[in-house]
């Protein structure tokens, strides 16, 4: 009787220690096409534009322009929005800053690098 009762004790034991809750919070694993976008933009944006708020380098700080982007021009989406600032800078320009945005930017990158751009700046919010 003894023996039956250790038994069972021990799995008990055994079952509590498997199904303990784990306040751990799990770390997202990053969107490679996110992360691409990333890479475009260091490589290419950050020289002029700071994703961190009031650093201004030459361009406007571009911390929060997803969320600006939703309401800067009536009937544009927020990515309509920041494709087309990117496309025709000069038409987007905003106030208190120069338009010296290069114009050619779409004919250095890929199209599927500016999706990726765009994309990555709409996790800017």
């Amino acid at each position: 009787m003894y023996r039956y009762i250790l038994i069972i004790l021990f799995a008990a034991l055994a079952l509590s220690a498997c199904t303990g809750a784990s306040n751990a919070v799990p770390t997202p694993t990053p969107d490679p096409f996110i992360l691409q976008g990333q890479a475009v933009f260091n490589a290419r944006c950050a020289t002029c534009h700071a994703l961190v708020p009031d650093t201004i380098i030459i361009g406007p700080s571009l911390y929060g322009v997803a969320t600006r982007a939703e309401t800067r021009v009536q009937g544009l989406t927020a990515e309509e929005y920041i494709l087309m600032s990117i496309l025709r800078p000069g038409d987007y320009v905003v106030e208190g800053f120069n338009n010296v945005m290069i114009t050619n930017f779409a004919k250095e990158i890929t199209g599927e690098e500016m999706d990726a751009l765009v994309a990555f700046l709409l996790t800017m919010k």
